[in-house]
Parts: structure tokens; sequence; C-alpha cells
């Protein structure tokens, strides 16, 4: 069982002030702190108290795995904040957040526990806790193409993006010395193999920590065993306003249908190619005798605006994904 801390909860901030009055100035968290129920019930006060972690289940399809993983959990005295678990062609993915009261809970005993289920079960488990205070590290996957990987790194670097790049992994050799430039570590992953690949990008990903992935037009497709791993944490930029034009040639579509405007969707990585929940669009309008050089300029300046959008949007707000569909909580 692997075991990380990642910064996978966004925690609520009441720290904005309720009423001014010119001395001194007081604060929701004063008047938390003041009244005894408040300090108990309030939010801010009850998710201080307590521990998060993220739990992954894998492994081939089985009777009862959702039953005693939630008992175990129970056990333990755990609050089950979210659960969805799906099968696909056999294949058993489940991935749970609980929380605990600090005063409670026992990582030790919760860790070994979790290793002897999954031993038993035959699954792969993974419990990632959270550190709400660190900022959340991402790897940025590519493969040549370089304006949104150039879109992110300015943004990082400017201060945009409050977050921190872990690493670049590609397919190819192209951008490296873009990577290298930025400071970033970069790593070649030959994707002759499929299963191969992903596996060794895993192992990247788990030891540099990562807690979210960009794929800054990484021109290979991700299985659902890497993409579970990740629920709702890998976001894609894809050519085209979803669900047209699917597939990485949108644009020659696009150019051969004669179409008079053309957009870039920015979305969460799902099971199915292009389906996932989206997160950001935008469009630009086509003139007449447009060549296919410059809607491919345009496209790729759109790209950019939008990846950065959606990683911004999902670092700042809330973010709950529900039936397919991205909301701000």
């Amino acid at each position: 069982m692997n075991v990380r801390h990642s910064s996978l909860f966004p925690i609520l901030d009441f720290g904005f002030q309720i009423w001014s009055v010119p001395r001194p100035a007081i604060s929701l968290t004063d008047v938390v702190a003041s009244v005894p129920s408040l300090r108990q019930n309030c939010p801010m006060t009850r998710r201080s108290n307590r521990q998060f972690a993220t739990i992954t289940v894998i492994g081939r399809d089985k009777t009862g795995v959702v039953a005693r993983i939630t008992s175990f959990l129970f056990e333990q005295k755990a609050n089950i904040e979210a659960l969805e678990e799906q099968v696909t062609r056999g294949q058993f993915s489940m991935t749970l957040q609980a929380s605990w009261a600090v005063s409670v809970g026992d990582r030790p005993t919760l860790l070994a526990g979790l290793e002897n289920l999954g031993r038993r079960l035959g699954m792969e488990v993974k419990v990632r806790f959270t550190e709400p205070n660190r900022r959340q590290r991402l790897a940025i996957l590519v493969t040549r193409e370089t304006h949104c990987a150039e879109a992110l790194l300015a943004a990082l670097h400017s201060g945009r993006l409050q977050a921190d790049p872990a690493l670049m992994i590609s397919n190819r050799k192209d951008l490296e010395p873009l990577a290298r430039a930025a400071r970033l570590p970069f790593t070649y992953v030959p994707w002759h193999d499929r299963v191969a690949a992903e596996k060794k990008t895993l192992q990247l990903l788990e030891e540099a920590q990562v807690d979210f992935v960009v794929l800054a037009r990484f021109m290979k497709i991700l299985s659902p065993n890497f993409v579970w791993r990740y629920k709702n944490k890998i976001i894609n930029i894809h050519p085209s306003l979803l669900p047209s034009f699917p597939g990485p040639q949108a644009y020659r579509q696009a150019y051969e249908y004669g179409v008079k405007i053309i957009g870039v969707t920015a979305h969460f990585v799902s099971m199915h190619l292009d389906e996932g929940p989206i997160l950001a669009q935008a469009s630009a309008p086509i003139h007449a005798h447009a060549a296919l050089s410059e809607i491919v300029k345009t496209g790729q300046g759109l790209e950019a605006a939008v990846l950065v959008k959606a990683v911004r949007l999902y670092l700042t707000k809330r973010l709950d994904v529900y039936w397919g569909r991205v909301k701000e909580m």
C-alpha cells in the first residue's frame, strides 16, 4: 500500500470581516472564538479539528469490496465525505474521501488495517493524506507542441497560477530544452508499450508527490487504469468545442467542413475520449478565406489561454463534478 501527503481538499476560508467598527475590527474568526456553541459547530472549526485522506482501491471486480472498506473505516471512527466506484471491463475502481477527528485519528492503525485489507482482497490500496496549507504540485505532460506548456510555465512563473510545478514528462524529447530553461525536471518516457509507459509515469508522479496532472497537448490516450488513479485530477485541452470533432485533427476537420467558428475545451479526463467534465471553453470566428495555417494559429492561442484558465479555476475554486458537470461550490 502506498501512502503520500497531498493538498487535495480545498479549505473554506472564513477570514473575511462581517462588520466593522472604528476600533477594533471584528472578524468572523473572533466571533466563533468567543461563542462556545459556534466554536463547536462552525465549518471552519470542524475542518481544522479533522484530518482528511483520499483512498483509492483498484483491482479485479469482486463482491463485498465497498462494504469491507467502508466497514473498516467506520470501525476507525471515520466519516465518509464522498465515494465513487465503478467497474470497467472487469476492473473495479473506487475513490473515497474520508475524515477523522484529530483526537481519535490513528494513522499507523489505519494504514496497517488498509494494507492488510488490500492484501486479503487482492486489491491495490493507496492513501493520500491531506496537508491543506501545502501548495498543490502539478506534473505537465507534453509531446512536441510548445504553446500550452509555455503558457503554463509563464503563468506559474508570474504567480498567476499558485502551484508548484514538479516535473515535465513526455513521450518525445522535443520539449526537454523548454523544461531545462524553466529549471523543471524532464523525463522522457517511450510510449511504444502503453502498459509499461503508464506504469513508469505513475511511478514518477508518485515519487514527485504530484497532486494533479495537466496534459499540455499530450498526444497519447490514457487508459482507465491510469485515469482512475487521478480521478478528476487530470486536465486536458482539446481543440474543438466538445463534443464535435474528437481526436487530434480537429482543426483540419473544421477546415474541411468550412466552419465559421472554432473553439477549444479544457476538461477533466475521463474513461471516454474527449468526453470528460468541462472546465472552460472559448471560441473565435473564422473568415471565409482563412487558410488552415491561420485556423491552427488562432486555435493554438485559444488553447493556451483556456488551459491556463482551467488550471486557475481548479486551483482557486472548490469544484464538484456531478453527473458529468463541473460546478463551483
